[in-house]
């Protein structure tokens, strides 16, 4: 039987500058499509199906970044196998067999909702596998993929901020063009989530809304999307460390049905290069230490 280690050998990949340009860090969490074959024949899905929950496709619309002196990480096994936008241990003891940690957190509300840090469901809440699942298999996914990824993610924020004085991590993720078959009604083109204000200065995401209004994108804040476990995680602006969820509408760049790239993916990669220099410019002293809004 193939080893899922080995299929996900290296499980992620930092993509470094050749000159580190400024305290910017990129990062795609959700954009891994190497599904281990071990979990595809446990699965009840289609592969096509699984793939819906996959940001497909953001690490190569911010591929461009790594040519202008900032670094991005990238994930290649799927957050449906192992989601690194949750907590270490937001489990589900339904889905499992056997015991859980005494430490887990089986009441979140995504566990609640089955999108845990091992998810039970994807797309319109289908069941992705036909019965429990070994508590161990679903343990050594969070010691093998989740912990080395974030131990990877902070050195890469630890050394940006010791060189610059701050760091400011763009964690880019996409979203459907609508929210389900019960919502018609389209989102925004971008969703920019800060935790309300809390994750990050005001100029870094004032910065983001102002550089996409201007190339005609439409904007929304924090709503439906506020920010995920990283954006919590790593948002300590009174340390100098900012965090600012991007998520962008998969209808502007890909073929959603398909999972194809569509015809305006070009002009998206183009948009999101001025996107990124305006961030650039943002003065390094406007995001020393300071106070967040709910602080």
């Amino acid at each position: 039987m193939t080893d899922p280690h080995d299929e996900l050998d290296p499980p992620f990949d930092v993509l470094e500058p050749a000159h580190w340009r400024g305290p910017l860090v990129f990062n795609s969490p959700h954009s891994g499509f190497i599904y281990p074959r071990r979990f595809l024949e446990t699965t009840r899905l289609d592969l096509p199906i699984l793939r819906r929950s996959e940001d497909t496709f953001v690490d190569e619309l911010f591929a461009g970044v790594v040519a202008r002196g900032f670094p991005l990480m990238r994930a290649f096994f799927p957050r449906c196998y192992v989601d690194v936008n949750r907590e270490p241990y937001e489990l589900d003891p339904r889905m499992f067999i056997g015991r859980l940690p005494s430490y887990a957190n089986t009441r979140s509300m995504r566990v609640a909702g089955g999108l845990g840090t091992v998810a039970r469901v994807v797309g319109d809440a289908q069941e992705i596998y036909g019965g429990r699942i070994p508590v161990d298999d679903a343990l050594d996914r969070i010691e093998t993929l989740y912990k080395p990824y974030h131990r990877a993610l902070r050195r890469l924020l630890i050394r940006t901020h010791r060189d610059f004085g701050v760091a400011v991590l763009v964690d880019c993720h996409s979203m459907p063009s609508n929210a389900g078959p019960r919502d018609e009604r389209p989102r925004a083109d971008v969703i920019l989530g800060d935790r309300y204000g809390t994750s990050c200065a005001p100029v870094v995401t004032d910065t983001l809304e102002a550089a996409l209004r201007g190339l005609g994108y439409a904007v929304g804040r924090n709503k439906p999307y506020a920010g995920g476990f990283i954006t919590e995680h790593y948002g300590h602006p009174a340390t100098g460390l900012h965090t600012v969820q991007f998520e962008i509408n998969r209808a502007l760049y890909m073929d959603e049905r398909r999972q194809l790239r569509g015809p305006g993916f070009g002009a998206v990669v183009a948009d999101l290069a001025v996107v990124v220099e305006r961030l650039a410019a943002i003065p390094v002293e406007s995001l020393k230490p300071w106070r967040a809004a709910a602080e």
